[in-house]
């Protein structure tokens, strides 16, 4: 028999193989979509810090009278932390222990006069550590402690080259409004009032607010962000736009719940020494107790609506379903409590933060258990896949955002002005330990306001010993950087304004110069140079204090921001100390 063989395929034959091909290309199609599903893109992360914000907003209500519905908006949305706590009660070390993820009795940061990178000046802070994973950091405002740290940002408004986080706010010509100085202990910014003046023509927040929202509705690269957004607002001094204030009528604004006569009594002498500082009663003399808490609630009601702005932009951004927001305070404050003003105690007062946390497609919540803001850096970095940072402080917050309610064995830990003054904090007991021994015990359960001091109660004997054992190891001791060692031996010293700078000498000696102003203007620091140049060095925000390394024999010249000469002086021997009011 034989056999015909066909070299053309017939028609049958062709429109199987077809079918076969299509459906193999539908297949891997399939496959890709659904690796794309799995795998998506890395998630933006807006990192939002609100400077010396307590409890007063209204998911954890602090105060009957706060105005904060966008706090209120982003809590919704997020998980809520009612027992998240600072690393340290201070901007300074608050913020180098979270952007650097190091405990500051790890690192030996304890205080404002100690600069980050005199300390740490190899760490790798959390926006670079981003970056070189593949993040574009940017930034505006305050996030740091009145720098910038330029090497840790892709870019930064105001300019991150200037060091200086701060935009033009306006301020009133003549201060102080509404308290008078005591003396040179009282720092200039404790003042408050209402000013005549819009949003934007406030500038400060509102400026900031505004960059931030431009970045989040055009991202200026395909990378996923790290855009960090520091309000500074509610830190003093005290001046917003009126129509802030209105809300709040002086004679119906309530004194601070936490506030109760004869708290004192049962503290140690430590807890005493920290506790009536000279502002609350030259507060009180003058009768603007009442006043400054209605200047407070207004800063409050005006962060408030900046971080509207912010989340208002995010809502139209494109990149709005897949971007963790992660808001907090470097620390809380007092307005009386504890007969205090201010912060850098361990009461829940000034340690206890807001913290919230949204994650895309991960259900609201509410947590109760010790937390502290010092974990961010580890929970951002399981949040987002990146490679981790070696010698990370804190805890990875991911199980509690996952079930609030989750099993948490860790306690909160804010470190005082030393290796041996702390806190810690745990879901139903505080604990504050000093230097010299002296202890304090509350039950915040039962008493939120820590009224009453239970240490000295027999019956939780077993309870002081858990804290006790609980302490923090091989802290660092409290090391003075070398500049303010040095400045103690610094002649205070005036400008001269007569005849023109001279050159500098070349330098015979390393000393430190440190400005204080307490002026109402920014001021701009020039160096003059061996050949005469003159070097726009750095600006000087007002209200703060820097400290450089300079020459003996260098000169400086001082003007203001609108360019008026202010004068110049030559560093002397020792190096100075200058006080600009």
């Amino acid at each position: 028999m034989n056999y015909v063989v066909s070299l053309v395929p017939n028609r049958s034959i062709l429109m199987i193989k077809s079918h076969i091909l299509h459906l193999f290309i539908l297949i891997v199609q399939s496959s890709c979509s659904l690796f794309a599903v799995q795998n998506p893109p890395p998630p933006n992360i807006l990192f939002i810090a609100v400077d010396d914000l307590n409890d007063w907003i209204s998911p954890l209500g602090g105060h009957p009278q706060t105005l904060t519905p966008n706090f209120q908006r982003l809590a919704s949305q997020s998980v809520l932390f009612t027992n998240a706590h600072c690393p340290a009660p201070a901007c300074g070390p608050s913020r180098a222990a979270i952007l650097s993820g190091i405990a500051p009795h790890l690192s030996g940061l304890y205080e404002n006069q100690q600069p980050l990178r005199e300390l740490q000046p190899e760490v790798t802070l959390m926006p670079r550590h981003f970056s070189n994973h593949g993040y574009h950091a940017a930034g505006s405002g305050k996030i740091l402690h009145y720098v910038i740290d330029p090497q840790s940002w892709d870019d930064y408004f105001p300019a991150k080259e200037k060091d200086n986080p701060f935009p033009f706010t306006l301020y009133p010509k003549k201060r102080p409004v509404s308290l008078p100085r005591g003396g040179l202990w009282q720092y200039l910014e404790t003042d408050w009032g209402p000013l005549d003046a819009t949003d934007e023509e406030f500038g400060g927040d509102y400026s900031v607010s505004q960059w931030v929202s431009k970045q989040l509705a055009n991202p200026p690269t395909d990378k996923p962000f790290f855009l960090a957004c520091g309000l500074y607002r509610p830190h003093e001094p005290w001046f917003v736009p009126a129509k802030y204030f209105e809300p709040f009528p002086l004679d119906q604004v309530q004194l601070p719940p936490g506030y109760r006569p004869n708290d004192l009594d049962d503290l140690p002498p430590a807890g005493r020494a920290l506790a009536r500082n000279r502002y609350f009663p030259h507060i009180q003399w003058h009768g603007q107790w009442r006043a400054g808490v209605q200047g407070y609630l207004a800063s409050i009601h005006f962060a408030d609506a900046m971080l509207g702005n912010v989340l208002d932009a995010l809502e139209k951004s494109p990149r709005r379903d897949n971007t963790i927001v992660v808001l907090w305070s470097d620390h809380g404050w007092h307005l009386g409590e504890k007969e205090h003003w201010q912060k850098f105690t361990g009461w829940r007062a000034c340690s206890r933060v807001p913290l919230m946390i949204m994650v895309p497609k991960n259900n609201p919540g509410i947590c109760d258990q010790p937390v502290s803001t010092l974990d961010l850096f580890k929970t951002l970095i399981s949040l987002t896949g990146i490679p981790e940072r070696d010698n990370l402080s804190g805890h990875d917050l991911t199980p509690l955002l996952k079930n609030p309610t989750a099993d948490w064995p860790h306690l909160a830990l804010t470190q005082l002005r030393g290796p041996k003054d702390f806190a810690l904090s745990g879901k139903q007991f505080r604990y504050i330990h000093y230097a010299n021994g002296d202890e304090e015990l509350y039950n915040i359960v039962a008493d939120p306001h820590e009224w009453s001091n239970l240490a000295p109660d027999p019956a939780h004997k077993e309870t002081l010993s858990f804290f006790r054992s609980k302490a923090p190891n091989n802290a660092i001791p409290h090391k003075r950087p070398q500049q303010l060692t040095k400045l103690k031996k610094a002649p205070q010293v005036v400008l001269t304004t007569e005849g023109d700078p001279p050159p500098s000498l070349p330098g015979s000696g390393k000393v430190p110069f440190q400005i204080k102003n307490q002026s109402d203007s920014h001021l701009q620091l020039i160096w003059i140079d061996k050949q005469g140049n003159h070097k726009t060095f750095r600006q000087i925000a007002k209200a703060s204090t820097h400290t450089i390394p300079t020459h003996v024999g260098h000169t400086w010249l001082l003007k203001t921001k609108s360019g008026t000469t202010l004068g110049h002086l030559i560093i002397p021997k020792n190096g100075a100390r200058l006080h600009i009011e």
